[in-house]
């Protein structure tokens, strides 16, 4: 008996490390390539395609993971599982293997789940039929948007992909 508790405690434990090391596991070798444009701020390059592919769901008082996207301060500061990026290491940082999509449990924006429209799906707060989430009346910005019938986010390009990179790469300023 002693001996078939040890086991399965110790089956347990690897099954437990493989699903650590597979989820660490992400190909780095599948994210663009880091773009040559020099001196790539945040206010002037990065703002933008935030604003536009990020910061419906990442901005307002209630941000999704905590991680706020519009403005340089809340990027460097994290969410509320920590820093985001690692200025100056672009590889090591967690939102730019989410914003290039290439590990389909963080990819950022989420690909839409099938049967869904909308953040909560049909007749969800914030899904078609349904009403706004809370928190979100009135606008169409965060902390007071309507999202049901809003066209989901697109996803960065390659080459904006690389542009966050040279931004993380020359320290995130």
């Amino acid at each position: 008996m002693h001996s078939k508790q040890n086991y399965c405690i110790q089956l347990s434990l690897a099954l437990a490390f493989g699903a650590v090391m597979s989820a660490a596991a992400v190909d780095l070798s599948k994210l663009p390539p880091a773009s040559a444009q020099q001196n790539v701020t945040f206010a002037k390059d990065i703002k933008p395609l935030f604003e536009a592919s990020c910061v419906r769901c990442h901005s307002g008082e209630k941000p999704k993971a905590g991680l706020r996207l519009d403005s340089l301060e809340a990027v460097l500061k994290g969410s509320k599982e920590g820093k985001v990026i690692e200025p100056g290491k672009s590889a090591d940082s967690s939102l730019v293997v989410a914003v290039a999509q290439i590990d389909p449990e963080t990819a950022m924006p989420p690909k839409p789940r099938a049967g869904r429209r909308g953040p909560g799906g049909p007749g969800a707060p914030g899904g078609a039929g349904g009403p706004p989430p809370q928190g979100m009346q009135g606008t169409n910005s965060p902390g007071g948007a309507p999202r049901g019938n809003m066209p989901p986010p697109k996803p960065l390009t390659a080459e904006q992909v690389g542009l966050v990179r040279a931004w993380v790469d020359q320290g995130a300023k």
